[in-house]
């Protein structure tokens, strides 16, 4: 397996345990990225190549399962009909994958890239995905690795779970504003996809718009350094170990088992 910014493909089948690359905010991973090469002709057997064919079928039908052992689900994807900037070469679905709760925390924690090194988020999506990717004949992306960065965030915007909220971060229809990815799957393959849902913002009151104790975060846009300077005061304490309260306030959120734990280290990392 190699790897390019944002990007791992293979050229075999090896356990791939390189990686890293600071967590980046979601709203940088809807640059767009450097398109990766193309995808390369599939490894064949000694024999015939049936074998590496009926594998990868019976992977995809696995997927679901296999995700489920990494506490990893598909929240959303889309099919290509053609070739697009920054997607593989002959790429004909797309899926984006993100943590599944409860228990991707306690995981996440257990895995062997929970070292006390930087980035063990990053570098356990890597391994993990990439192989994923490589069982698969398929490529990983990641919202990381960058810049340049891949357009998760209109990458998202396609799969009919995920819209823009009434404060402009991405909003799942099951996960709700605490909607995170890991990586996505790049298939040759056409595959079966996920309904689209309705949008939960159409019957909401919103409460995210005012949820924002120094107004840093509002339909009008993000003032990051007044996000920053909250975080600072002894008030901003309840986001520091919480999670942002405007991500709380999202009533779907409020619904989706995801720990305080896990908001807290991810606030750590952005408010450094």
């Amino acid at each position: 397996m190699r790897r390019r910014r944002g990007t791992v493909w293979c050229l075999a089948f090896p356990l791939w345990n390189g990686g890293g690359g600071r967590a980046d905010l979601l709203r940088r991973a809807g640059m767009t990225g450097a398109a990766p090469p193309p995808f390369p002709s599939p490894s064949p057997s000694p024999s015939t190549g049936k074998e590496s064919t009926s594998a990868r079928t019976q992977a995809l039908s696995d997927l679901a399962q296999r995700l489920a052992a990494h506490r990893l689900k598909m929240l959303g994807g889309f099919a290509v009909t053609g070739d697009e900037d920054g997607l593989p070469k002959g790429t004909r679905s797309l899926l984006l994958l993100g943590p599944a709760e409860p228990g991707f925390w306690d995981h996440l924690q257990s895995q062997p890239e929970w070292d006390g090194a930087p980035d063990p988020v990053d570098r356990w999506s890597r391994r993990v995905i990439g192989r994923l990717a490589c069982d698969l004949g398929a490529k990983a992306l990641f919202p990381f690795g960058g810049p340049p960065y891949h357009p998760f965030y209109a990458w998202a915007l396609r799969t009919g779970l995920v819209w823009e909220s009434p404060v402009r971060l991405l909003v799942h229809a099951r996960q709700g504003l605490m909607v995170s990815f890991r990586g996505a799957l790049a298939l040759k393959e056409a595959v079966p996809l996920p309904p689209p849902a309705p949008r939960p913002c159409d019957t909401c009151p919103a409460p995210c718009l005012t949820a924002c104790p120094p107004r840093a975060l509002t339909g009008a846009g993000y003032d990051l350094p007044a996000c920053h300077a909250y975080l600072d005061q002894p008030q901003g304490q309840d986001c520091m170990t919480g999670g942002c309260l405007v991500r709380r306030a999202c009533p779907v959120s409020a619904a989706y088992a995801r720990l305080p734990e896990q908001s807290a280290y991810h606030m750590r990392q952005f408010h450094r």
